[in-house]
Order: C-alpha cells, then structure tokens, then sequence
C-alpha cells in the first residue's frame, strides 16, 4: 500500500530524458577558457609536472596546436607567459618589450586561427625576479601607482598585438580605470577589461607559479594586495569598484574554494562574472584520481557545474581541453 504522498519530487528525477531536460545548470564549451602557457626558452611542448596532462608550449607549434582546440570546439584562450630568467628584471621590464612571447604568442594565434578569444594576463610576477605583481621599492613593498602605470601601458601593447581582452591579474588599486583611460586613448575602445577582480590571496596557485617559472625557495607572501581569504565585504567592495572603474567583466579567483562569492558577485553586480578554476583545484581533483579515489572525469564535470551554478557566466579552467573531448 502506497503512502498517502501529494508531492513525490522523484517523478521528476526517474526519467533520464525528463530529468536532462529539467536540469537547472549546464555545462557547455561556450562556457569555458583554456588557459595556455607560451614559453621563450624551449622548442618542444615541455610538460608541467604539478598539472598533468598541461604544458608550456613553444611559439613554433602554438599556432597548429591551438588548431586542434578549435577543431575540438574550444574558442577562447587565456595566454600566460613563461620568461626566461635571463629576461626578468626587478622591474619585470620585459612586459614592455613589444616583442616578448606573450605578444607575438597573439599574432600568431589570430594570424592562423582566425575568429578566436584571445584574454591577455596583465600582470607583472612572471616578469620579475622576486616573483611579486608590483614594482617594489627599498623596503620590498610593492608599489601600487608605478605598477599601475606600467600595466597600462602594456594593456595597449597586448591590445596592438591582437587580444580581445586583457585580464589585469594584479590586485593595484585603480589599475582598471588607468587601463581603461589608455586603452581609450590610443583608439583601443572595443578591447576589454576581464578584471580579477576578488583574486584572494590563496594558497592554491603553487602549480600555476611552476607553470610561469615564478616559485621561489621562500613562498611568496602576497597578501598585502590579494584579498583576505576571510573576507567577504572587501570582495563586494572590490567588484563593485572594478565595476564602477570600467569593467567589462568581473573575475572571481580561486573559484570552487569561493563559491559563496561568485554567487555575491552575481547577486551584487550587472556585469558578467568569470570564474578561475585555478591550478591547485585541478590538480588536486588530478592527484586523488591518480590513486584511484575519485573518478577524474566524473570530478572535473561536477566541479565545473557547482562554479556555473553559483553564477559564474564563463569558467577558466584547465579541464576545458578534457571536457571539450566529451560533450
């Protein structure tokens, strides 16, 4: 004898077809960015040992490699460079150098593929010696003003050299309104600004620092401008402010450890919220599947689809090649 039950929510759940057609939140290739490391230093794509299945990537087989993730449905790239150390400087001068990876990483790119996304890392640490964001002044502090002066000029040069969009990755105060004042300046008015915008001082970016060639034998303690990873109002306040600065999208970084704020950031602001599955979430989804813990493929989908729920509109994430391969 069945329960006397007015509401049974499993009807809705036993058929596959209904229960895919009700479902609330997917997962598309249109929502994701494929971050790519480009390297001045090798000829060979070179794997990255704390990020399995990644690699740094020469310029001489960029262009046909980014190819075969178009082929593969992939239409939006972040590119992040990894300088030779030969070419850092305690000023990271070598973001100004018209001819540096990262800039003819694009004229390659668009110059062989066509109608692509091209996002730009604006940001100084893969530049510099000491690995840090920022100019830094006798005491080791970073200065924000002179970075701020040194991101926008390199925000044009990146926009000169074929990107959509740059990403400012810096956490400066008042970087997205000097960028956009330079990049208004000299003509640059359809170029974007994805702002990080809650980019939290985490400790999950070890793998992404190998990836660039930034780890340092001491850790580096950025918390002086990213954001208290106990902070919830200061994260509103940036996103507003990079908001009222001229933002055309708004990032929020790490994603899964910060879903709370992502989905603030959806309630909060008008504009569009990217969110940057950073490498210490892929690559520990990565190291539990090596030891037979979790189901890699299951775990990557699942992670993805809690970042959309929470509000994300795009996802930068290291799975999108994976992912791409099958749906």
């Amino acid at each position: 004898m069945p329960y006397d039950l007015l509401h049974r929510p499993r009807r809705l759940r036993e058929n596959p077809i209904l229960r895919d057609m009700l479902a609330e939140n997917k997962i598309t290739i249109k929502d994701l960015v494929f971050p790519i490391f480009v390297s001045d230093s090798i000829t060979q794509p070179e794997a990255i040992q704390s990020m399995p299945g990644i690699f740094r990537w020469p310029l001489n087989t960029l262009s046909e490699q980014v190819k075969k993730w178009v082929d593969l449905g992939l239409k939006s790239f972040a590119i992040f460079p990894c300088i030779s150390d030969c070419k850092k400087s305690e000023k990271g001068d070598e973001i100004l150098n018209a001819n540096s990876i990262i800039y003819q990483a694009a004229d390659k790119i668009k110059s062989a593929c066509g109608e692509i996304f091209l996002i730009s890392d604006i940001a100084l640490d893969p530049y510099t010696t000491h690995g840090h964001d920022g100019i830094l002044d006798n005491h080791g502090k970073v200065l924000n003003d002179e970075t701020v002066e040194v991101l926008a000029k390199a925000s044009v040069m990146a926009a000169e050299s074929g990107y959509d969009f740059v990403a400012p990755s810096d956490m400066m105060d008042g970087r997205v309104i000097a960028i956009r004042n330079s990049l208004d300046n000299a003509q640059y008015i359809h170029t974007g600004i994805m702002a990080y915008s809650a980019k939290f001082c985490s400790a999950y970016y070890g793998p992404f620092r190998d990836a660039i060639g930034t780890t340092q034998s001491k850790p580096i303690d950025k918390s002086s401008y990213q954001l208290n990873p106990s902070n919830t109002r200061e994260a509103v306040r940036e996103l507003l402010l990079d908001m009222q600065e001229g933002a055309d999208i708004l990032m929020v970084k790490p994603a899964e450890p910060y879903l709370d704020i992502i989905a603030l950031a959806r309630q909060e602001c008008e504009l569009p919220i990217a969110a940057y599955q950073v490498s210490g979430e892929y690559s520990r989804i990565w190291a539990a599947a090596s030891q037979g813990w979790l189901d890699l493929d299951a775990c990557a989908f699942e992670s993805l689809l809690s970042i959309k729920r929470a509000g994300a509109n795009i996802i930068i994430s290291y799975f999108a090649e994976r992912i791409a391969k099958s749906i």
